[in-house]
């Protein structure tokens, strides 16, 4: 007889004795939230091996998301109702323990449930752009600075399916940008969205993808953005982790064209996979608004209003990924593995 999924995981922890525990700092219990639901937690045990992995049980047998390490940072989109979510942690002398909380979806921002665009890392429809002082205009062949990328890597992975990211050159401080089309005009992903019934009705977005470099210090910043167009306007939520660059997150003026420090500070760990969730929003009366910020499990809320930018002819949802070249210009890779883009 198949035991409860509850009852399956305490006996398994009830033999894991090497097991210290797994404690969930977000969401808080009994929480009512609108909108994907970001689960924080963490995890230790005695056993040699570490923590292999921590998944998150939205109902019994439903697991919906798993990722590898001691720290679980992941945004989940989930129908409106309540949930008795499970977190589970597996460490690698099989053993496993667990915790519970209960959080309430309402969903009540207009956009539904949300849906997602998971492992765009290895989805295709990816282009590549260099970027070079004063002005950073798009080029492609470019006087000096060249990329290359490559999907399907198996290692370092953590799906087996990761993309690695090269740049090098002989200019200070070029650029890579790497661009893929959602939604809408140009679309990789197969939605048009023709009549135009989509992206103007989506408020809600979050960027959540795995990072590994084994030269970080060569970076001058890795950078992360969430875009719309649509109307004539150009919300583009851009998200900097100035390495090289001074250690600290910068996010995007659209107005005024140039980065804002946010005072949080930014130490990607080297030769690791790192964790990186952003959620944004777009507000009723048309403002972009940064709302968080979670780095390995560190959370920084921002709550930044700006306003957007013109952008004529526009119309979609992208994503970008950027290298910035360092004083030098220092060869160097990123991966990125697990890449969801959510919205609703």
């Amino acid at each position: 007889m198949r035991q409860p999924l509850l009852l399956s995981l305490f006996l398994i922890f009830l033999c894991a004795s090497s097991f210290g525990g797994v404690w969930i700092t977000s969401p808080a219990n009994g929480a009512t939230i609108n909108g994907p639901v970001d689960f924080v937690a963490n995890s230790n045990t005695s056993c040699s091996g570490g923590i292999g992995s921590m998944g998150i049980y939205p109902a019994p047998y439903q697991l919906s998301y798993i990722g590898s390490g001691s720290n679980l940072n992941h945004s989940l989109q989930m129908n409106t109702g309540k949930y008795n979510v499970v977190v589970v942690a597996w460490d690698r002398c099989g053993g496993a323990s667990t915790a519970g909380v209960t959080v309430n979806v309402t969903n009540n921002g207009g956009g539904g449930s949300g849906s997602s665009f998971t492992n765009l890392q290895n989805s295709g429809g990816w282009h590549g752009a260099g970027q070079g002082p004063p002005n950073f205009v798009d080029c492609n062949p470019c006087s000096k600075v060249a990329w290359s990328w490559q999907e399907g890597v198996n290692s370092p992975s953590l799906s087996g399916h990761a993309a690695k990211y090269n740049m090098w050159g002989s200019g200070p401080y070029w650029d890579v940008l790497f661009n893929n089309h959602l939604i809408g005009d140009g679309s990789s992903q197969g939605m048009l969205d023709g009549d135009h019934k989509i992206v103007p009705n989506l408020h809600d977005f979050t960027y959540d993808v795995y990072f590994f470099g084994s030269n970080l210090n060569a970076s001058q910043a890795v950078e992360f953005d969430l875009n719309q167009f649509f109307g004539g306007m150009g919300f583009i939520w851009g998200h900097e982790c100035r390495i090289a660059g001074g250690h600290e997150w910068d996010i995007w003026d659209n107005i005024n064209q140039h980065w804002v420090p946010t005072g949080v500070k930014c130490y990607p760990n080297n030769n690791a996979w790192n964790h990186l969730t952003i959620h944004v929003q777009r507000t009723s009366d048309n403002h972009l608004l940064y709302q968080t910020i979670t780095l390995n499990g560190q959370t920084a809320t921002l709550n930044h209003y700006y306003s957007p930018g013109p952008a004529p002819g526009w119309y979609g949802v992208t994503v970008n990924y950027q290298m910035d070249g360092d004083s030098q210009q220092t060869p160097y890779s990123i991966y990125l593995d697990q890449l969801t883009y959510s919205y609703q």
